[in-house]
């Protein structure tokens, strides 16, 4: 056998090489037109979604209408508003001044009965000459109008014969020196005080010792 190859064997040995290769280009360029055009399908498909989710654009037209209608609602409710909160007002001073207007309703509840006990003693006091019975009755209807006073309504009513004068308590009508005292002391009531609970209501207007130039010191 010769060594040397026959020409005419290189040259087809060549061109089923060339063949090949060709062939190898033609099926990696269909995959790659396959693969561009399933991108290029899917690409149009997602712009498609995303612009079906993006609203048209408002003309000025309804822009304006949208605005005005929104004015005209918030308009409406401020309307209600000032309407009920007049209704109320009107509700809560009617409210208020009735409570004013009744506010002693319990009070003179509780005196009716003895202006009734006042008025049974005028009638007794005109058909009998019995002073001494008509002034104890009156003096009964005085007890219990104080009485209740003080237990239900908290009005008491103090003496302050004896106490130290107290500006905030008692004022001063009458006032005498003595060398028996060494300060401003009351001597007698000449109108009773009145606290309410713990507040004075009425000072009690009194007769005041002042102490004299001897006064023991």
């Amino acid at each position: 056998m010769s060594k040397h190859q026959n020409p005419s064997e290189k040259t087809d040995t060549e061109t089923a090489q060339v063949e090949e290769n060709s062939a190898e280009n033609r099926a990696e360029a269909a995959a790659g037109a396959r693969s561009d055009g399933e991108e290029g399908q899917k690409e149009p498909e997602i712009q498609g979604q995303g612009s079906e989710k993006e609203p048209a654009p408002l003309t000025p037209e309804e822009k304006i209408a949208e605005l005005e209608a929104q004015l005209a609602e918030t308009r409406d409710q401020l309307l209600r508003k000032a309407a009920d909160f007049e209704n109320f007002r009107k509700r809560m001073n009617q409210e208020k001044q009735s409570a004013i207007d009744y506010a002693n309703q319990s009070l003179l509840l509780d005196i009716i009965p003895v202006i009734d006990d006042f008025e049974r003693a005028i009638q007794s006091g005109e058909s009998t000459a019995d002073l001494a019975s008509f002034l104890e009755g009156v003096k009964m209807i005085e007890k219990r109008l104080t009485s209740q006073l003080e237990t239900k309504w908290g009005l008491k009513r103090f003496n302050s014969a004896g106490e130290i004068f107290d500006p905030n308590k008692h004022e001063a009508l009458m006032v005498e020196k003595s060398p028996n005292v060494t300060e401003a002391t009351v001597q007698e009531d000449l109108v009773k005080g009145y606290f309410l609970k713990e507040r004075v209501i009425r000072t009690a207007k009194v007769k005041v010792i002042m102490p004299g130039e001897n006064a023991a010191n």
